[in-house]
């Protein structure tokens, strides 16, 4: 069996430099809230594939409904000869949608993907073109989820020019200082200085930023965007792909503030690492393109769809959004305890089982630690530890254990954190 270090450099070789790797660990195998490298060493996984793996590597449910498709078959592709899965999985998402408007759900493989058939259907929906996004957020890697997405480096860098007619708001981010107040006013000038309203097809944000450092979207900006789109006939996207399936400690965290998106974009979490992602919207808006515009070879395959049934499953019996909870409290317990012995810990905030810390120097909000970030995460790799760093300075370590994840384990894993903060704080 190869080494790491081989199989680094073999990666070195024949993969090109823009697909980066936070560890040289080559995984062999996983379970649950765990993973064993090629060289058979073990680690607490933190990451969950970057909140992929809610249910955790290899739940046996899964693991079931896969095996039974295997033996049908594995691709027939929608759009040509249908099947039932595909049905059956859209019937409970809508039914799971927050609101009480009738939905549909079209299946795609990517966040990426989804995204751009939301703004897709939006345009087609109101005739329109312009778009607004936020800055920090994250959408994909395509051309125009990166137009959309609101940080330069390493997304957009060299890679434009980026779609035409995509504008940028402030999120709001009070550890930052800046408010509510300040994303609407930006709103509002927008709109009396360079954008007029009846050309917008769609406002997208994140209910809380992924990739931008897990700022949570207030309930007062989004019940407001709400307001402000239906004023003004916009469509409003929420981005779930990372916060959905139970990782907030509700199915969708955009549930938190109590409005109703138009469109909702997921993906991630809901088929337990095999490729899948959604957009689920309001019915009269979803039925907007025409037949053959939208679609996909490999959109909502059988083997996918078969996953996100038996993760809709297991949420339900192991009741992994009240689970979400109880993770979360235990991780900002314990990072508040370290927060007052390690000054470089400025901020600790979570929603749910999406839990993160921020390093700064000398506890100053203004003076972010990037560097002590990338060193923790190698720390916390040569402990056992797999976490991600994140944020609009790459000075965040972000927490996605498995909703799964043992309690042993939970503890386990934060008692190696603190052995590797130990290890890079002066």
């Amino acid at each position: 069996m190869s080494t790491n270090n081989e199989l680094h450099q073999r990666r070195h070789n024949a993969v090109p430099r823009g697909v980066t790797n936070s560890l040289a660990v080559y995984a062999d195998r996983g379970e649950n809230a765990q993973l064993w490298d090629v060289e058979g060493r073990r680690f607490v996984d933190f990451a969950s594939g970057i909140s992929v793996l809610n249910t955790g590597h290899l739940h046996p449910k899964v693991k079931a409904a896969l095996a039974r498709q295997l033996e049908r078959f594995t691709h027939s592709c929608f759009q040509v000869t249908p099947y039932e899965s595909y049905i059956a999985l859209a019937e409970q998402l809508n039914a799971l949608a927050p609101g009480p408007t009738p939905k549909k759900t079209i299946f795609l493989s990517t966040g990426a993907e989804a995204v751009e058939n939301a703004i897709k259907i939006a345009r087609f929906h109101t005739r329109r073109s312009a778009l607004i996004a936020f800055s920090g957020g994250f959408h994909g890697r395509t051309l125009a989820c990166i137009s959309l997405t609101g940080k330069v480096m390493p997304y957009k860098a060299g890679f434009g020019p980026m779609l035409p007619e995509i504008y940028h708001l402030p999120f709001p981010i009070p550890y930052h200082g800046v408010t509510v107040e300040d994303s609407v006013a930006a709103l509002e000038q927008l709109f009396k200085a360079d954008l007029d309203p009846a050309r917008v097809a769609a406002i997208i944000i994140e209910p809380v930023l992924g990739e931008g450092g897990f700022y949570q979207a207030p309930a007062e900006l989004l019940r407001t965007l709400r307001t402000l789109c239906d004023q003004h006939g916009i469509v409003l996207i929420v981005d779930e792909i990372q916060t959905g399936f139970a990782r907030t400690g509700r199915m969708f965290a955009v549930e938190y503030s109590g409005i109703e998106p138009d469109l909702m974009v997921v993906a991630k979490s809901i088929a337990a690492g095999v490729p899948l992602s959604a957009v689920i919207g309001k019915a009269n808006i979803m039925d907007a393109p025409t037949p053959g515009g939208l679609g996909g070879t490999y959109a909502g395959s059988p083997l996918a769809c078969a996953a996100g049934l038996a993760v809709l499953e297991v949420m339900r019996e192991e009741q992994l959004a009240q689970r979400a909870l109880h993770i979360g409290h235990f991780m900002t317990s314990r990072l508040k305890g370290l927060q007052a012995r390690f000054a470089c810990i400025g901020d600790v905030r979570g929603v749910g089982a999406m839990v993160a810390m921020e390093l700064v120097k000398q506890g100053r909000a203004d003076a972010p630690d990037p560097e002590l970030t990338s060193k923790l995460v190698q720390a916390a790799g040569r402990a056992g530890l797999i976490i991600l760093a994140c944020g609009i300075y790459a000075n965040v370590i972000r927490f996605l254990a498995p909703l799964t994840i043992e309690d042993a384990l939970l503890k386990e894993g934060f008692n190696l954190l603190e052995q590797a903060l130990r290890e890079v704080v002066p």
